[in-house]
């Protein structure tokens, strides 16, 4: 399911915001910036704003962002829906105990770590970042948060690169994307 497919009008403001750097961070790569959709402050709240219309009232309980950049999305959806926030970190930068799923990167592994006690068994989900590109990372995310008794009710990213086929990894989970990127 896509926002752009339904045709809102503020997604053309949103893709408009979207910077893309040609071979960044290495060559080959269209880095998709946000940075310079969160300058516009109507195209980020308008983001922000189709998210909260999806789910508020979806009966979801834990809004789970991926760092760093669904730290940025994450947290204002958990807010206007009434879900507390669980970040999602990168190796050894969350004090005091974690669980952690490992995943596999185009060159290497890497691991998302989230705090014990976090989110509790039964509890409703809603996984966010801002890009989904090949899917491991929202993978590991899924991952993490069903293995603590959770459940995952849908993906939800600002961006999709499609052609790097990352929804198909999602074993069925439903992803929703406000644009997409080719």
């Amino acid at each position: 399911m896509s926002a752009f497919k339904d045709e809102d009008p503020r997604i053309h403001g949103i893709k408009t915001k979207i910077r893309v750097v040609p071979n960044f961070p290495k060559p080959g790569i269209m880095f998709q910036d946000i940075t310079t959709l969160l300058l516009d402050p109507k195209a980020f709240k308008d983001t922000i704003d189709l998210f909260v219309e999806r789910y508020k009232g979806k009966n979801i309980s834990v809004v789970a962002g991926i760092e760093a950049r669904g730290f940025i999305f994450g947290p204002p959806i958990a807010l206007a829906i009434g879900a507390k926030f669980v970040p999602l970190r990168k190796p050894r930068k969350l004090p005091g105990e974690v669980i952690f799923e490992e995943y596999t990167l185009e060159y290497g592994r890497d691991r998302l770590e989230m705090h014990v006690g976090a989110v509790e068994p039964g509890e409703h989900a809603l996984v966010v970042d801002d890009l989904i590109a090949t899917g491991g990372t929202l993978c590991a995310a899924m991952n993490l948060l069903e293995r603590v008794g959770a459940e995952v009710v849908e993906c939800a990213c600002v961006i999709e690169l499609p052609d790097l086929q990352g929804r198909e990894r999602l074993n069925g989970k439903p992803l929703y994307v406000l644009v997409e990127s080719h």
